[in-house]
């Protein structure tokens, strides 16, 4: 059967009307009888944007098949340059074309109103790279931008090079990088549906960072959300500076220099023991990492993914590695909420976070995801933490306290 290419000529307004996705949809489902078709909003999104679904829906790249396949990619040295680096550091052309620039608490998060990223000038992106070092996360509502037009902000934001995910489902035609945030399009068991009775924590829905097995683990993650439910379905994150800075002097000089062991969400076969246990991949990262552009010390770790302390018994490991959790998810004051939506953009910077969904939602929620993978992460012991580099009061020279929780 020949293709069905979504017709883009004349372009199609914003909001394409009922029928018109009526008509899309039946000629894909007539193409495919047993396809699973994204959202309306996304159909909507995809079809002003040329997106050819007519050969299915997501696409899903090769899947490695051994760990030591995983282990290999992308581990030649990479020079990254950070575009932050190149910033005004007073941001002046990026919140000079902004309506509103909101801090949306004190340590963390940034919402900017007015601005198309689809639109944002060289300097700009530069200038945005640098608000996200700082805030940790940057958010856009009422973004018209295409999943093209996402990947190429992510490549510029990676100096050439994305994350493109083997397991992930992808958006179709794009040479892989956009990633799918949506539960009908995973083939793992949570597409068979979730039990909300799982507590958060290092479990099935826990916090985590984003693809810390990899030799050059993402940086700028952006994830647009084109549908999301009413109610719920909020996205939660933590600042890894804040976090590492409420730790005390004494601890601060404990974990410094250490190296975690960073293992990958998925198992794979290994090809010496073809018949045993599938394995994870695992990676050794700096456990207290340098942040390139702001110099700034940040904790590195999840309880998701971190599983252990090169160096340390089991025991030690576990002691150490659990006070870091406990502080970093339960610390309120250094976490920010958003719920999300439809049109809206994040932006974080995955060396510096961590994040979660709460899964505490009916509906459907589809969003597009571009990791830019940046440089090995790196320790520096000179560098200061950003309590330090900035003397903030409050959390520099002050007394421990007896009991923290």
């Amino acid at each position: 059967m020949a293709p069905i290419a979504i017709d883009t000529a004349p372009p199609q307004p914003a909001q394409s009307s009922v029928e018109d996705i009526a008509a899309l949809k039946a000629k894909l489902q007539a193409s495919q009888s047993d396809t699973i078709l994204p959202p309306d909003n996304t159909l909507r999104r995809y079809q002003k944007a040329g997106i050819d679904l007519s050969n299915g829906y997501p696409y899903f790249p090769p899947k490695p098949d051994f760990v030591q396949d995983v282990t290999k990619i992308r581990t030649d040295l990479r020079d990254y340059v950070d575009p932050g680096t190149r910033a005004d550091p007073e941001k002046k052309a990026l919140f000079g074309a902004a309506k509103e620039v909101k801090n949306l608490t004190t340590w963390i998060g940034t919402e900017i109103v007015g601005l198309q990223l689809k639109d944002l000038t060289d300097q700009q992106r530069d200038e945005l790279a640098l608000l996200v070092a700082e805030r940790t996360v940057v958010f856009f509502r009422d973004q018209d931008l295409s999943p093209q037009q996402q990947q190429e902000l992510g490549l510029y934001l990676g100096d050439g090079e994305i994350e493109r995910h083997p397991q992930a489902p992808q958006v179709p035609g794009l040479g892989g990088g956009v990633s799918l945030i949506w539960e009908k399009g995973r083939r793992d068991k949570l597409a068979n549906g979730r039990s909300f009775r799982v507590p958060y924590g290092g479990g099935q829905f826990g916090w985590h960072t984003d693809l810390v097995h990899e030799a050059f683990p993402p940086g700028y993650t952006h994830l647009h959300q084109d549908t999301v439910p009413e109610v719920g379905g909020d996205t939660l994150w933590a600042s890894g500076y804040a976090a590492y800075d409420k730790l005390s002097p004494t601890f601060k000089k404990i974990v410094d220099g250490l190296n975690g062991i960073y293992r990958s969400a998925h198992r794979y076969k290994d090809q010496d023991d073809p018949e045993g246990d599938a394995k994870y991949v695992t990676r050794v990262h700096p456990l207290v990492r340098t942040h390139p552009v702001t110099g700034w010390k940040s904790l590195f770790i999840n309880q998701s993914m971190t599983v252990g302390i090169e160096g340390l018994d089991k025991p030690e490991s576990d002691a150490i590695l659990g006070y870091l959790f406990n502080l970093y998810e339960r610390s309120l004051d250094i976490q920010l909420r958003w719920h999300w939506t439809p049109g809206t953009s994040a932006i974080w910077d995955n060396r510096i976070s961590i994040h979660s969904v709460s899964y505490d939602y009916d509906g459907e929620r589809h969003g597009t995801r571009v990791s830019s993978l940046a440089e090995k992460p790196f320790f520096v012991r000179e560098s200061k933490s950003k309590a330090e580099a900035l003397q903030l009061k409050g959390w520099i020279n002050t007394p421990d306290v007896a009991n923290r929780y």
